[in-house]
């Protein structure tokens, strides 16, 4: 008799399933001690970063090894929109895959499609090749992989804002996530992500994707902003990242302790 492997709920299903908001942690260091750490914390979701991080394809799938073990779930953002690379991350294991600077509904359909095998999109047929299906030890891969992935679009820009309602009706398009930086960035007032505008800005964006009956998170570091979020409407955020949350502590305890000194 083979050995059979079910693939653990993708993002998108974890959302609907929940009955509270879900709060994340970003992974960003590529260490997959780490990223066990911000796993066993008691966060409910975890942003592994390939945007913003030095992290490749093969760290990748050591960090989802790492926090397979956790009822954290794991979110792999892709450093840009791209079919060939949205790909390789789904084969390698990354079940929801989140991808940024999405501005369009055209944006959204692409993100989609690459998500999906044909008809209904225009992944690369490679499973039996790749962690995605265990090597063939996930019954009918094929044929089920749509219901064992999730896709999440991020509205970062203004003209994304304006188009949030078509982005978060796109069939397909499993949570919106907004980011304040960049769209602070957009704006004119780079670094301010509580400016009123910006601030106008998200609220207007989650409105529309929840409009939409789109689940809408969104990014903020500061604790007291994101439950602000939370009280908005947000059904999930992500709240610190491992390398800030390691400099803030390490600084915070070396000055500690010189004062004390």
């Amino acid at each position: 008799m083979s050995f059979r492997v079910n693939l653990p709920e993708p993002f998108g299903r974890r959302l609907a399933a929940a009955g509270t908001p879900l709060t994340g942690l970003w992974v960003c260091s590529g260490s997959p001690a780490m990223a066990e750490i911000m796993a066993c914390s008691g966060a409910d979701w975890l942003l592994i970063d390939g945007e913003h991080s030095p992290i490749g394809l093969e760290t990748i799938a050591d960090l989802l090894r790492a926090v397979a073990a956790y009822p954290a779930t794991p979110v792999v953002r892709v450093p840009v929109l791209d079919t060939a690379l949205i790909k390789q991350y789904l084969d390698l294991g990354a079940q929801s895959i989140m991808v940024p600077m999405v501005h369009t509904r055209q944006d959204a359909e692409t993100a989609v499609a690459a998500m999906h095998y044909p008809p209904r999109g225009v992944r690369g047929v490679g499973s039996a090749l790749a962690r995605s299906s265990r090597w063939n030890a996930v019954p009918d891969y094929l044929g089920t992989a749509s219901d064992t992935v999730s896709c999440v679009v991020q509205i970062e820009s203004l003209q994304a804002v304006e188009n949030a309602a078509e982005i978060a009706s796109v069939d397909g398009v499993d949570a919106v996530f907004i980011g304040p930086s960049d769209l602070a960035a957009s704006m004119g007032v780079i670094g301010q992500q509580s400016h009123p505008e910006v601030l106008d800005a998200v609220s207007r964006a989650m409105r529309a994707a929840k409009d939409a009956g789109t689940f809408v998170g969104v990014n903020a570091f500061d604790t007291d902003q994101a439950r602000r979020y939370l009280e908005a409407g947000a059904d999930f955020v992500n709240i610190g990242a491992d390398v800030q949350l390691a400099a803030t502590a390490s600084r915070r305890l070396l000055g500690d302790f010189t004062r004390e000194g």
